[in-house]
């Protein structure tokens, strides 16, 4: 290395300032022209300074074919009227069809979705606390029975079915058992849960349901089962016989690993991990997207506008489906009597049409209900399209919309949205965890979003719709087992253990440790600390000093950081900005908190805006989250004119600098 007198080393330090602005100032001009691979060059003959270049530290932005990585796949989906013993002609354009059948339920996909808080909005992230026993078909169960349950669907005409898997992962169902939708090898219905023993041991990743009712669901392995109704071969299997128990569907899906599942009236639709999409089953209006109306006996891959591109999530209506791609445009085939394809008329889809209104919006979760559909964007902006004769669109009157249209324009982020396919209602979370309904609610139009008292989605559907089916496969954590199991039992001044945990953070009264941070301190319990992290049980040991101390100084993080981590180890919850939830990713990563890592990585996705996209991007890297870093890293291509006049983009170090602009071009992004 050549070492360069302090007043020359000055000048060449100074000289690259100016090179390096004058850079980002050409790409800013000509982000998206066909100019910028001389920019590009221009960047990489840059020289590097006497101590190496600059920002090496950071320069790495991840390996592979960029993707959208975090998109929330929402499968809900629309149900219609149970169809006749043989195909009937497709449904008048003109007509609703009234829902005597309820639906399936979507697959519930991970809550990792790109959905962004303005920054001053704080986020409480640790899943939704639901009570199944809201659910009156649950209260069948013991308190026992209750405590058990890990996933839980609640399905059928009358939410008289239901579906559970325990944490031994065992699958159990009870209900009306409607065309053997229970999976038991017969017809009869229970009100005592029976065990599906195919199933035992398989880690189901996501289920959805039809009118019939059928069930579809995928595991972990990447495989599909399917049992119950199938006059319309929406089982897969090349057959109209009733599925009386699970049977594994491998037509068309040899070698393909299934991600998620999604079940209209009579058909059924799977995503693949390669981004593919098939249907199978009823095709009356062209929901299967073969380009014909006949029906479809086994899964089929939909090609036509989808071939060649990477679906990221998929949603049934009754008789339409949807797909949502990697860069996030929304395509959408089949029944479009309600405008519920969102393409500016009424006339039904053969093949994938994309959605034109959408164009220039990343469309991050798609749902569709009985005749309508919701799309929520990267930046939190809610759009509704379809039929609106309950007020399901949110938008203050019952006219259906052909194209989607901006509703909750006034209200904070939105997070996550909800719908299902044999409901007329609608839900919506925003990022401070407040939840809005809309549409049909116990038999009332809604027609403006209405602000509930629920902290979650699925007590929207449990309470107001008709039927209180469930939207989504739900994951229930212990949190919500023990709510559920105690609600009915414990008297009123009784605490369980992690309720009595929660009261004593941070308590004087109780505790044996402080921690001084920023000169305030944090009451806590070392018998809590060393049980629930390893890096506490490490220190408190006799070679430690820390062992012996009564007070332990942090200077390494901030009060706010620390704090709601030594918070974490009470409560498994984090409440925190995505701001300081960057520096709790690193505390995080420094601890080999896994969990917590994941934690934060999820409120950062959610806090992710045009201004800050930079900045969280440069942290993912330095944290070494892959996934928070593609996520960032798509974000930031899809907002490439906005993100470059930011100040964090004008305040990264050349080195990232040109690693993004490298990747960003193999992406395309700079493409006219």
């Amino acid at each position: 290395m050549v070492l360069l007198p302090p007043r020359l080393q000055k000048l060449v330090d100074k000289e690259e300032e100016v090179e390096e602005r004058e850079a980002r100032i050409r790409l800013v001009v000509l982000s998206r022209s066909s100019r910028f691979f001389s920019v590009f060059l221009q960047l990489r003959s840059r020289r590097p300074t006497a101590g190496g270049a600059r920002g090496d530290h950071c320069c790495r932005i991840g390996n592979g074919k960029p993707r959208l990585s975090s998109v929330s796949r929402d499968g809900s989906a629309p149900c219609s009227p149970p169809p006749p013993a043989s195909p009937s002609p497709p449904l008048p354009p003109q007509a609703l069809p009234s829902p005597r059948h309820p639906p399936p339920v979507p697959p519930s996909p991970p809550l990792s979705a790109l959905t962004s808080p303005p920054r001053q909005g704080r986020l409480s992230f640790a899943g939704a606390m639901v009570d199944v026993s809201k659910w009156p078909l649950f209260c069948l169960l013991s308190t026992e029975e209750l405590s058990m349950v890990r996933q839980a669907c609640v399905f059928g005409t009358s939410a008289n079915e239901a579906i559970y898997v325990t944490h031994d992962r065992e699958v159990f169902v009870f209900g009306l058992n409607c065309s053997s939708c229970l999976g038991t090898g017969d017809s009869l219905s229970t009100i005592v849960p029976k065990k599906l023993d195919f199933l035992q041991g398989k880690k189901i990743v996501s289920l959805s349901y039809g009118s019939g009712p059928h069930i579809i669901l995928a595991t972990e392995d990447g495989q599909i089962f399917a049992w119950g109704h199938n006059g319309y071969s929406q089982l897969g299997n090349g057959t109209t016989n009733q599925g009386l128990s699970p049977v594994l569907v491998t037509a068309n899906l040899q070698n393909k690993k299934v991600k998620e599942v999604s079940c209209g009236s009579h058909h059924s639709m799977a995503l693949t991990h390669d981004g593919e999409v098939f249907a199978w089953g009823y095709n009356n209006c062209g929901q299967v997207g073969s380009g014909s109306t006949a029906n479809q006996p086994y899964p089929r891959k939909v090609t036509s506008c989808l071939q060649g591109k990477t679906a990221v999530g998929i949603t049934c209506g009754q008789t339409s489906s949807m797909a949502l791609v990697d860069n996030g445009e929304v395509y959408g085939w089949g029944y479009n009597g309600n405008g519920q394809l969102g393409i500016g008329n009424n006339g039904n889809q053969l093949t994938p049409c994309r959605l034109a209104t959408l164009q220039g919006l990343c469309i991050q979760q798609v749902v569709s209900g009985y005749g309508h559909c919701l799309a929520l964007t990267d930046e939190g902006l809610l759009y509704a399209w379809g039929a609106n004769t309950y007020g399901q669109l949110g938008t203050g009157n019952k006219s259906n919309n052909l194209s989607p249209v901006q509703i909750m324009a006034d209200k904070e982020r939105i997070v996550e949205v909800a719908a299902c396919h044999s409901t007329h209602t609608s839900a919506a979370k925003n990022q401070s965890g407040q939840v809005y309904m809309w549409g049909q609610c116990r038999g009332q139009a809604i027609v403006l979003p209405h602000l509930t008292h629920f902290t979650n989605t699925d007590d929207v559907f449990a309470c107001f719709a008709t039927p209180s089916v469930m939207w989504r496969l739900m994951s229930i954590g212990e949190k919500e087992n023990e709510k559920a199991s105690s609600a009915h039992s414990k008297p009123d001044d009784f605490l369980t253990v992690s309720e009595a945990l929660k009261k004593e953070f941070d308590s004087p009264e109780t505790s044996d440790l402080k921690f001084s941070v920023d000169g305030k301190c944090i009451h806590v319990h070392k018998a809590v600390l060393k049980i629930r992290c390893e890096h506490f049980r490490s220190m408190f040991r006799s070679q430690w000093t820390e062992d012996h101390q009564d007070v332990i100084e942090i200077d390494q993080f901030s009060y706010p950081v620390y704090r709601s981590f030594l918070q974490f180890l009470y409560t498994d919850t984090v409440d925190l900005p995505p701001e300081d939830a960057i520096g709790l990713l690193d505390l995080a990563t420094s601890y080999c908190e896994n969990r917590l890592k994941r934690l934060c990585q999820q409120i950062i996705k959610r806090g992710i805006t045009v201004e800050n996209a930079f900045t969280l991007l440069s942290a993912a890297i330095r944290y070494d989250a892959e996934d928070l870093e593609e996520f960032c890293f798509r974000f930031c291509v899809n907002h490439l004119t906005q993100v470059t006049q930011t100040g964090a983009f004008w305040q990264v170090d050349g080195a990232m600098l040109k690693e993004f602009i490298s990747r960003a071009s193999r992406c395309g992004a700079f493409k006219n």
